[in-house]
């Protein structure tokens, strides 16, 4: 099930060939996560390219007032990992943190590196999901900069229609930038 899930989130983002595959997925091996486990740390490089088989995750930031932004969530199907870490090999400025028992297919940095660096194909595959990730992060950020809290609700709604029964409204709250009261009279007064 887990080779499957992987196979079809990646022909999604660039089909690869059968051998192609099979070296990419040997990287990955099964790990699993607490509740509220820190798997990335503020300061720490990336390691690892997670692939959710099954839970919930975020990557957040804090602040030096401990203000917590959340940044984005993964779940299953989903890569996970703080990114830019990984593939610039520098410390995070972010955490990436189980938010329920989580379940996982795991890569090594240098693992994927080699593999790119060996096969056009692979290294094709990772520059379209990470251009995919920039463009989703361009949007949210004219979402953050230009739409009221009503409007960016409805957008997160439109790409996760399923995001309401499976993270916990304070962190969509936080996500959105709202107050969690706040986002209770928000989820009350829109039809869904």
């Amino acid at each position: 099930m887990s080779n499957s899930l992987l196979h079809k989130t990646l022909n999604q983002i660039h089909p690869l060939t059968h051998e192609e595959f099979k070296a990419f997925s040997a990287c990955f091996k099964p790990f699993s996560a607490k509740r509220k486990e820190v798997l990335t740390h503020a300061g720490s490089i990336e390691k690892h390219l997670y692939f959710v088989l099954d839970g919930l995750q975020r990557v957040y930031y804090l602040d030096e007032q401990n203000r917590e932004a959340t940044l984005l969530f993964s779940y299953t199907g989903n890569f996970g990992g703080v990114l830019d870490s990984m593939m610039n090999q520098t410390p995070s400025r972010f955490y990436y943190e189980s938010l329920t028992p989580s379940t996982f297919l795991r890569a090594s940095y240098s693992q994927i590196e080699t593999l790119a660096q060996n096969n056009e194909n692979i290294e094709l595959l990772l520059r379209k999901g990470l251009t995919n990730a920039l463009s989703g992060i361009m949007e949210r950020l004219v979402e953050l900069q230009c739409f009221s809290s009503e409007e960016k609700f409805k957008k997160l709604l439109q790409r996760s229609p399923h995001i309401l029964q499976i993270v916990p409204h304070k962190y969509l709250a936080n996500y959105i930038g709202i107050d969690a009261s706040n986002f209770s009279k928000l989820v009350n007064s829109i039809k869904i």
